[in-house]
Order: structure tokens, then sequence, then C-alpha cells
């Protein structure tokens, strides 16, 4: 048996499920359709979810690592009825193009952010290694230094 949180919501998977990688249980079992499957190599980023509070491509983690770990996705970013910062920054640059890719950055924006407020352009290009195909890049760090100006 396996247990873990997700979005503060205890869960519990037997060892059958355990080889099967956190992006599938989200989508498929817990119906969290917010996180993204993309290249699933770990590679692209719209699969970023928080593992205890750090940006990790879910595609590439399977339940059994999962042991005791806190799991946030994009559903469980904002506080209620209040957008975490870095949604709203998103919504005020309009950063969406096609939206595909954007769960997952909004997700490394907010790992991003809870590590280091204020990014210099080098520190944001380090910390977003997503990838996006409408290349919104130039609004995404916009973005994320609104965001740093709403923490």
């Amino acid at each position: 048996m396996v247990t873990f949180e997700v979005n503060g919501v205890d869960v519990k998977v037997n060892d059958a499920q355990s080889t099967m990688p956190l992006l599938w249980y989200l989508r498929e079992e817990m119906h969290l359709k917010g996180t993204k499957f993309g290249c699933g190599i770990g590679q692209c980023g719209a699969c970023t979810v928080h593992i205890n509070n750090t940006a990790v491509r879910s595609c590439s983690v399977t339940l059994a690592a999962l042991q005791g770990q806190s799991v946030k996705t994009i559903e469980g970013l904002a506080s209620g009825d209040t957008l975490h910062p870095v949604q709203q920054a998103w919504l005020d640059i309009d950063v969406p193009q096609c939206g595909y890719c954007q769960a997952g950055q909004i997700m490394a924006a907010a790992a991003l952010l809870k590590e280091n407020h204020q990014p210099s352009d080098a520190d944001i290009d380090n910390a977003m290694t997503n990838i996006c195909r409408c290349a919104t890049y130039v609004r995404i760090r916009q973005a994320i230094k609104h965001a740093a100006e709403l923490l």
C-alpha cells in the first residue's frame, strides 16, 4: 500500500497500481484533468505538478515513489476562490495562446517563485524548462515578474 496526499486529500493505492505514472493516476483515477499529457518522457513539462513544493514532471514519477509525499496539481494551487498570484498574473498578462501547456507552466512558475521571490531573467530561463509550442515565452516571463509583484 502506498499512501500520499493530493491537494490535501489522503490517497491510498494498492501495490498493483504502484508502477502507474502519477499523471495517469491524477487524470484517470482522480479525474483531475488540468495536468496535461504532453511528451510522456518528462521533457515538455505539460504534466508539471508539485511534489513537496518542487516542480516535477508527473509522467515520469510512479506512485510507488510517492510514499508519504504531498502532491499539488493546478486544481489545488488557488486558495478557495482566491487565485494564486501566478494564476492571476497569467490572466492579467493574457499569457495563454492555445493554452495546452499553461497548467504546467504555471506550476513551474509557482515553484520558482516559492524559492525565489524576485527572479532575474536568467533565473527564469533556468527554472522554466517547459516547452510552449505557441512560443509565449515573452509573456510567460512578464507574468512571472508580475506575479512576483503580487506576492
